[in-house]
């Protein structure tokens, strides 16, 4: 179990291939693991072991046959209980779903998100669903109808959120592949909180269905523990779905040049300075951030990595203004539409930080809307043209570590709002650049520090190809969790 756990999903692809192993061999593991580990993490909220071993066998015989659907066939999988997934209930952390009127019915439970039926169709062997906060409205996972998830790097932390079941599973080697979503920073947050991969894609480059009450605030993205694997799971996951009608062509980011995987791979060949001419911009705080010291030097050596593999970095003063007020209107305009349709009373059934946030942030009008739409677009406009002169923008992606588990934020924190220790991933949903996230050291004490690569919109390629060239340089110096299935 400990060797497969361990292997990153092109590994195991490979293996596959040779026949080293077999797909049943690693859903088995990845199965034993979560059944041993997860009651220490609460990364999962539905484990599917006949469905999982069912899809594993049907893998092996196409490998062996010669007809893999793709690089990721048989590979273990999971997926944020955001997304439908036909014979799976999805819940979104909320007892307002579980316990209303046909909940339980697995007649009801016939349809797949796009992203689910594009991971099916790539041949991956889906374990199983991840916990997430209520309706995926914070920064940390914790719901009334799950409970808290933990971070395996310390079960007395938090994973951050709202994909925080997706970060834990795959930091802790519960399977290497998982997609989650990523509003205002959801994907990446716990990715560096966790010390793994994750990408924000532009905006409508993952189909999304049904559409997000958060409205075009909100990503699917693929949450890993390399930028190959996440390269190769994005190559899968831009499948075409008609059912979103803001979505892009894959022609959009994957030109003729070929795939993410392809860039990526082309990033980290045996060259020492793959990335040179490449014009990066680094902000440590965006203008109105602040971090802690041991963030800042972690990420401020990452940056020198980006120098030594043949980038030009500059330090430019950007002096942005906060959007957090124009973000708050957009993001809780959309949080009170979900409980609507649950009646007056629903507001007393969630989750009390939910519901004191929503009186925080109440009576928004028409104007203040469109006054926030206003912010949204001079803010695009303002990176549009640093884009001009920079092919990526780097900052941490987040400005401490991870915390208490429970709290959903930093102990004696100033604000009780998520986004006040979230400064640097909410504003790039609000212009909906591509933003990758990779583990590049450790804080003073022993925690993950993540970094964040944002570049304009539909230049994924070359994100997730520097995001690959620095990994290769700076992931191992975060070490694996306490609690790791390939011990």
């Amino acid at each position: 179990m400990s060797e497969i756990c361990s292997m990153s999903a092109l590994e195991l692809a490979g293996a596959f291939r040779s026949g080293e192993l077999s797909p049943m061999e690693a859903a088995d593991a990845v199965l034993t693991a979560i059944d041993r580990f997860d009651g220490s993490l609460n990364a999962f909220c539905v484990v599917d072991p006949e469905g999982a071993r069912a899809a594993a066998e049907q893998a092996h015989e196409r490998i062996r046959s010669g007809g893999a659907l793709g690089p990721l066939d048989g590979v273990p999988a999971s997926l944020k209980d955001v997304f439908l997934t036909a014979g799976h209930p999805t819940y979104r952390g909320s007892r307002l779903l579980a316990e209303a009127d046909g909940a339980d019915d697995p007649a009801s439970f016939t349809v797949d998100a796009p992203v689910t039926e594009a991971t099916l169709a790539a041949g991956c062997v889906v374990v199983g669903k991840n916990t997430t906060p209520e309706f995926a409205w914070k920064g940390v996972t914790d719901s009334l109808l799950r409970g808290p998830t933990r971070n395996p790097h310390d079960p007395e932390l938090t994973p951050g959120g709202s994909s925080g079941g997706s970060a834990a599973a795959v930091a802790a080697g519960l399977g290497p592949l998982s997609v989650g979503t990523d509003a205002g920073g959801s994907v990446r947050i716990p990715a560096a909180f966790t010390g793994s991969v994750a990408l924000k894609p532009t905006y409508g480059v993952i189909p999304m269905f049904p559409s997000s009450p958060f409205g075009t605030l909100a990503h699917a993205g693929p949450m890993t523990r390399t930028v190959t694997d996440a390269a190769a799971y994005m190559d899968a996951l831009i499948r075409p779905d008609a059912r979103d009608w803001s979505a892009m062509p894959p022609s959009a980011t994957t030109p003729e040049k070929g795939g993410y995987l392809a860039a990526a791979l082309a990033a980290v060949r045996d060259d020492d300075r793959p990335l040179a001419g490449l014009r990066v911009a680094y902000s440590p705080d965006l203008g109105f951030g602040a971090n802690d010291p041991d963030v800042e030097r972690e990420v401020t050596a990452a940056v020198g990595e980006l120098e030594r593999l043949g980038a030009i970095v500059e330090q430019p003063t950007l002096d942005l203004a906060d959007p957090v007020d124009a973000f708050h209107v957009l993001w809780f305009a959309g949080a009170d539409a979900v409980l609507r349709p649950f009646g007056e009373g629903a507001v007393e059934r969630v989750d009390p930080s939910l519901r004191d946030a929503l009186s925080r942030y109440a009576g928004f009008t028409a104007q203040d809307y469109l006054d926030a739409v206003a912010v949204r677009m001079a803010l695009g406009a303002r990176m549009g043209v640093l884009h001009q002169q920079y092919d990526l923008l780097v900052t941490p992606t987040m400005p401490s570590v991870a915390f208490p588990v429970g709290a959903d934020v930093p102990p004696g924190w100033h604000s009780p709002d998520w986004t006040s220790w979230t400064p640097y991933t909410y504003i790039f949903n609000m212009t909906q650049q591509p933003a990758l996230s990779i583990p590049c050291g450790v804080s003073d004490a022993g925690l993950p520090v993540g970094i964040q690569l944002v570049g304009a919109r539909f230049d994924d390629r070359a994100v997730m190809a520097a995001g690959a060239a620095l990994f290769e340089r700076v992931g191992a110096r975060v070490p694996r969790p306490q609690i790791w299935a390939g011990r």
